[in-house]
């Protein structure tokens, strides 16, 4: 690990990690990050006190957001990087999103109790703590109820697509959340691509439509990603004319086996991907 080592990909209990902005810029630090990016799903609750945070340590912060797309029959997400926190459109589409969450989420405790799972939602939400309440929480309560002996047991057994109490959310479309993500100022990356669960021509033919749409860089060097993968990924940007991020998309206590900035002990994201980013980025600072 180098000193010029950065982590684009992180999450904190404003979403579905389980460190506080503070606590995991502190992290990012000690880790030996240069510069370290929020991205919290849906929200941006958490940027202020993060950039605090890196302006008092001594790091670089970056403002970013992980948006989820309408996609099947994989994953797929979209992060948005030097976006404006106060923007007013994004700030409108996050509260609907939010409200479709708040929505969502006691039906998903209501399919609990009726697999006999006593789990209410007042004390996910009290879990949680923070205006985004999500699966993972869900998760470690059952877990901390002996319902589900880990959080990945959770999800396998009751949360996950298709699991009995699985509720799918709202989502905007690639081409919105890419449209948002530059409205803001923003860079649109796609992450974790191997979650698509495509074939390399249908990942070709899929990345060109999504630059189509606007898309900004591809996160080719992520910690699930195989060293084969990421000079894929790195191969598949270019060939696309598209920029390079990286990331370990920590989650603290969620997803325990990926340490910020490290991933799965081989991550090493160079700060040398940074500079074009924010150089295509209009509310770079």
């Amino acid at each position: 690990m180098t000193e010029n080592a950065i982590d684009l990909h992180a999450h904190t209990n404003h979403s579905d990690g389980s460190a506080t902005p503070s606590e995991l810029v502190a992290l990012a630090k000690s880790n030996g990050a240069r510069a370290i990016a929020i991205t919290d799903h849906d929200t941006v609750a958490g940027l202020k006190e993060g950039r605090d945070a890196a302006e008092r340590m001594g790091i670089e912060f970056v403002d970013g957001i992980e948006l989820s797309a309408e996609y099947s029959p994989g994953t797929m997400h979209i992060l948005g990087y030097y976006i404006d926190r106060e923007h007013d459109r994004l700030r409108a589409r996050l509260k609907e999103l939010r409200a479709a969450r708040d929505k969502r989420n006691p039906e998903i405790a209501a399919r609990l109790q009726a697999l006999a799972i006593d789990v209410q939602y007042d004390e996910v939400a009290a879990l949680a703590g923070n205006e985004v309440v999500g699966r993972p929480h869900f998760a470690r309560v059952l877990v901390e109820k002996g319902h589900a002996t880990s959080i990945q047991d959770a999800f396998n057994r009751f949360l996950a697509r298709g699991a009995p109490a699985y509720i799918d959310k709202k989502r905007l479309t690639p081409a919105e959340s890419i449209e948002l993500i530059h409205q803001s100022g923003g860079i649109a990356a796609l992450a974790h691509p191997y979650q698509l669960k495509l074939s390399p021509e249908a990942m070709y033919r899929l990345v060109g439509e999504l630059v189509e749409m606007g898309l900004d860089a591809i996160e080719a060097i992520y910690s699930r990603h195989s060293v084969a993968e990421r000079e894929s990924y790195t191969k598949l940007a270019s060939r696309h004319r598209l920029l390079v991020t990286g990331g370990s998309d920590y989650h603290g206590a969620y997803k325990p086996d990926i340490e910020l900035v490290k991933g799965l002990g081989d991550l090493e994201v160079p700060y040398s991907l940074l500079e074009p980013l924010k150089s295509k980025a209009t509310y770079a600072r």
